[in-house]
């Protein structure tokens, strides 16, 4: 009995330290078509290598001790006599715009990873004085805390998801400051872990959002249509506030002609339940978004909703019952157009052009949830949308918060992206050997996502081995297969596995009745860079790669789809070969200055011969 209770306690304790370090408000729904006071701009900064705005020289935080004193840099103090010792200004320190990566627009920070403090000052005054105020981030990378007038709000762990906080009883109408410190080190037992492939921007890397909302406003709400029943919109709706229970609200889809009234039980929340045989289903040939209106006494929102299903059958991927083959290319959140961390509609919209130039109907967003204009662009694009958690490589899968820290950032994407139609994949990992402690991590993670979000498509990045020894015959041997709805795996045969002649002798043997994905295959090439087929980094290589990889995969029967490694080279500081790579993967198909290699072309034309249902035209 008494190790009953200890186990229950420890067990409290430990949700109360995850409540804490990952996020200490649920996320609010739909930010993205609510009015809001914007808090982009130039802020103020303090490059903070020794955290001293943080520790006492001690080593103890100073948001811990009950008279902080004037060194913690949250407090924004100033001198108030001459005699007065204070040794930092935030007024008159540089400025630096956010949302931006501080890499990119400061060339002594290029490389630098540790704590930089922000600052930004506002006045705001409350249309309705009973109404409530959040401040919202996008992303900010990596560990985030947020101080109001020298006050904690909270802190969030993680570099791609948003998070907000309230700010109502902090707030003033004049001289407000808030403070943000951003610390992007990169830890062993962080998600991701200390080695990556690409660059660790750090910063308010995307928007920051005052939200004005009603004493009661519509918190989270999950509408999609049921898998099981293509007639159907089912999901579900929860309240923020005092009046949130037995609240009467109004859902309306005006162009099925949908008003439905529902009322929310003791929590705030009710089931949706909606039948119409007149749904028009989002599709790629017509990416169709309904205007969904949610209405209660004190709050109206609108989202555009598209309604689809997405189901396999044996091999098969079904969208809305038909077979579908994914032409895809895998992104990385880079900026087509200023060369950091992108963030903007601009850049999003670049990135899907051109992914629809090269034929696709499908984009893998790697190794980390991207801005939502991606998934809204997508939606209404009508271009499919894998999307990743940034479990990569090595992560410590016997660390308990690690887990809660990955299981963390993909329940704070579902939660923003769980109403967009062109989302269907939530992928668990990239990369990952094979291990017990990985394999019960990875299940773990797959069981609570199918909970969180029982209408898509569970894959993973896995990698490929010999069959049976063979080295020429190859297979898919990891027992997460066995749980994901998408066999996906990477391979690199003609770059990292022999030359490209080698694609001509290796064979496929994949025992799963599932669909299959090759989620990354692909070769560096410099951009304007000649010569002959045989010799690396040319044009000419990475171009007679995808010639061959294109026939070698073709033979597996299972094969569904696939999304090369990569749209556009990124920057990554693992890549230092002097006057090919300098800072950059070139496996893009596009170079950062956005001109077209030769195997740009070559996927082209492969993708322009495929039909969604995995036919070859002629």
């Amino acid at each position: 009995m008494m190790h009953m209770k200890l186990r229950t306690f420890l067990f409290i304790i430990l949700i109360s330290c995850t409540h804490f370090l990952f996020g200490q408000e649920q996320l609010m729904t739909n930010v993205y078509n609510r009015e809001t006071t914007s808090l982009n701009g130039y802020w103020n900064y303090i490059i903070d290598p020794y955290e001293n705005g943080f520790y006492n020289y001690r080593y103890e935080p100073f948001e811990n001790q009950e008279n902080p004193g004037k060194g913690a840099f949250f407090t924004n103090s100033k001198r108030e006599s001459k005699s007065d010792l204070v040794e930092y200004d935030f007024d008159k320190m540089d400025s630096i715009l956010v949302p931006g990566d501080w890499n990119t627009q400061k060339e002594n920070l290029f490389y630098y990873e540790g704590t930089v403090w922000f600052k930004k000052s506002f006045n705001y005054s409350k249309s309705k004085n009973t109404n409530r105020v959040f401040v919202y981030f996008e992303a900010s990378n990596y560990e985030t805390d947020v101080y109001l007038n020298g006050k904690k709000l909270g802190k969030h762990i993680g570099g791609f998801t948003p998070f907000n906080f309230e700010i109502t009883n902090l707030l003033k109408e004049k001289d407000n400051f808030l403070i943000v410190k951003v610390d992007n080190k990169r830890k062993k037992d962080a998600v991701p872990t200390l080695n990556t492939d690409w660059w660790n921007y750090g910063g308010i890397t995307r928007d920051v959002k005052l939200i004005e909302t009603s004493e009661t406003f519509v918190e989270d709400y999950f509408i999609q249509l049921d898998p099981n029943n293509n007639n159907r919109i089912m999901g579900e709706l929860t309240l923020n506030g005092e009046s949130k229970k037995q609240e009467k609200v109004q859902i309306s889809i005006p162009e099925l002609n949908i008003v439905k009234d529902f009322e929310t039980d003791k929590n705030g929340s009710f089931s949706i339940d909606i039948n119409s045989k007149n749904i028009k289903y989002w599709s790629l040939e017509d990416p169709y978004l309904y205007n969904v209106i949610i209405k209660t006494e004190e709050d109206k929102i609108t989202d555009q909703i598209g309604f689809r299903t997405i189901t396999t059958k044996g091999s098969q991927i079904l969208l809305n019952e038909k077979s579908v083959f994914l032409k895809g290319i895998s992104i990385h959140e880079e900026s087509p157009i200023n060369k950091g961390r992108g963030h903007s509609i601009e850049d999003a919209k670049q990135l899907l052009e051109w992914a629809q130039d090269l034929g696709c109907n499908y984009v893998r967003l790697a190794h980390y949830p991207h801005n939502e204009h991606m998934v809204r662009l997508a939606d209404k694009m009508g271009i499919l949308v894998w999307e990743e958690n940034p479990v990569y490589w090595t992560i410590s899968w016997d660390n308990e918060q690690t887990y809660l820290n990955a299981k963390n950032q993909l329940s704070e994407v579902i939660d923003r992206d769980k109403n967009r139609a062109s989302v269907i994949i939530w992928s668990m990992a990239n990369e990952t050997p094979t291990s017990d402690a990985r394999n019960a991590f990875l299940t773990k993670l797959s069981t609570f996502t199918r909970q969180k979000d029982p209408t898509r498509l569970i894959s993973a990045a896995l990698e490929q081995s010999d069959y049976q020894g063979n080295p020429l015959v190859r297979t898919i041997d990891d027992p997460f297969a066995e749980v994901v709805d998408i066999l996906s795996f990477n391979q690199y045969i003609g770059w990292y596995d022999g030359g490209v002649e080698k694609c001509k002798t290796i064979s496929w043997n994949i025992e799963y009745d599932k669909p299959v994905m090759i989620s990354e295959f692909g070769a560096g090439a410099k951009y304007g860079l000649h010569g002959e087929k045989d010799t690396r980094w040319n044009e000419e290589y990475q171009e007679y790669l995808y010639e061959e990889t294109l026939k070698m995969i073709d033979q597996i029967d299972q094969l569904k789809g696939f999304s090369p490694w990569i749209l556009v080279d990124f920057r990554s500081p693992r890549r230092v070969l002097p006057e090919i790579q300098d800072g950059w993967n070139r496996k893009g198909l596009i170079s950062e200055d956005g001109k077209k290699k030769k195997a740009f072309f070559t996927l082209k034309n492969y993708y322009e011969n495929k039909t969604s249902s995995n036919q070859n035209k002629h």
